[in-house]
């Protein structure tokens, strides 16, 4: 059995995101009610990596945590938007970087518990720099690091933005 949705109406909505209430019936066929938070956009990461096994992540204070984030280059794309096209879009806007090479390297969900957020994390070789063009929002800092240094910065909890952390620990698995 799988879920079942009896209603659903939308309670809030915006160019970014849609948040519904739900009358649901459970797979074990309670019933109860959902929050589901829908996401607009495609999430998309990237992981530059240059000639010097080097990397660059983007700082930033986050209005949701109310604190400093360090995160791998991301933003979003539309949903009929080439993936890899929004991928380097962002690599450009954030870090002033173009790519040659943009290749997948994991697609998750956010937070599946509550919204439908689905992203996917390049690897980014073959930079050129040019100038970077945040969005009016972002008043950005960069940081120049080695590859080992960045994944240990997930490790050891200094990157706690999941897309980062996830990117950054599949990409060490790979290098092993």
């Amino acid at each position: 059995m799988t879920w079942q949705t009896k209603s659903s109406r939308t309670v809030y909505d915006n160019p970014w995101i849609e948040v519904s209430h739900r009358d649901v019936v459970a797979p074990t066929g309670n019933v109860g009610i959902y929050g589901l938070v829908h996401f607009k956009h495609l999430a998309v990461g990237v992981i530059p990596i240059d000639d010097d096994d080097h990397t660059w992540l983007v700082g930033q204070h986050r209005y949701t945590l109310g604190a400093w984030s360090w995160e791998i280059p991301e933003g979003g794309g539309a949903h009929d938007e080439d993936p890899i096209e929004a991928a380097r879009r962002e690599l450009e806007e954030e870090a002033g970087l173009r790519a040659d090479r943009v290749e997948p390297l994991i697609e998750l969900h956010t937070s599946n518990s509550v919204t439908d957020e689905r992203a996917i994390i390049f690897v980014a070789t073959g930079l050129h720099e040019v100038d970077a063009v945040p969005d009016a929002t972002e008043l950005l800092q960069l940081e120049y690091l080695p590859v080992d240094e960045a994944i240990e910065w997930a490790l050891d909890g200094r990157i706690t933005d999941a897309m980062s952390v996830a990117g950054l620990l599949v990409l060490a698995a790979r290098r092993r």
